[in-house]
């Protein structure tokens, strides 16, 4: 005859369900995805102070934590995305850019137009801020010409070019250091608090895809 099993506790059963749900979250969010939120305006009006954003890991590949080993992807970076990564001279910090050249390309920017490999790039996200504190004309922000972009590179651009710190100030990014590539808006706020931000959603916003 079988002895019955004790009966399980509900403590014992919340800790579980606690620990699957917290287990997965941090699966999802190291190889799947993860949510990003836009502190700057490097990238306006593409993306917004107060915009809350999810990232995907998989399309390049997510990296192995504490390595260098990226898993395979759908695809490699590719020009005109906009691109989650740490940023090189500092990366314990993670910075969003639109990528504009990859490996084996050249970038220059002539008065604020940008060229890859000689060909003028049609841009209609890009915006100029003539309230700028640096004079017209000033150099790198609106004339500079990169040497040729290495191979497993990536020369990154703000989309708010007056206002951006990127590749033409600290140069290439290497591909160790991308995150992934922004999807799209899941919240966005005007509020400057949690608490007062929940009274300035911009509802216009909200599950906008990022192109």
């Amino acid at each position: 005859m079988s002895t019955p099993r004790a009966p399980r506790s509900v403590g014992r059963d919340y800790l579980e369900a606690i620990a699957w749900a917290v287990g997965i979250t941090l699966l999802l969010r190291t190889f799947v995805i993860q949510a990003f939120r836009i502190p700057s305006e490097s990238m306006c009006n593409t993306l917004l102070v107060g915009d809350f954003l999810f990232v995907s890991k998989v399309d390049y590949g997510p990296k192995i934590p504490f390595t260098h080993i990226r898993l395979p992807g759908f695809h490699a970076p590719r020009r005109g995305e906009v691109i989650v990564f740490q940023w090189p001279e500092d990366p314990t910090k993670d910075f969003i850019k639109r990528c504009i050249a990859t490996g084996g390309q050249t970038v220059e920017v002539r008065h604020k137009q940008v060229y890859v490999d000689g060909v003028r790039l049609v841009e209609p996200y890009a915006k100029h801020d003539l309230r700028s504190e640096e004079p017209a004309g000033y150099t790198p922000r609106d004339n500079y010409k990169a040497p040729t972009v290495a191979p497993g590179e990536l020369f990154m651009m703000g989309d708010n070019r007056d206002n951006s710190n990127d590749s033409r100030f600290w140069g290439t990014v290497p591909l160790d250091l991308v995150k992934g590539r922004a999807l799209f808006i899941y919240f966005s706020t005007a509020g400057t608090t949690w608490w007062n931000g929940l009274f300035h959603v911009r509802f216009d916003r909200l599950m906008k895809v990022i192109r």
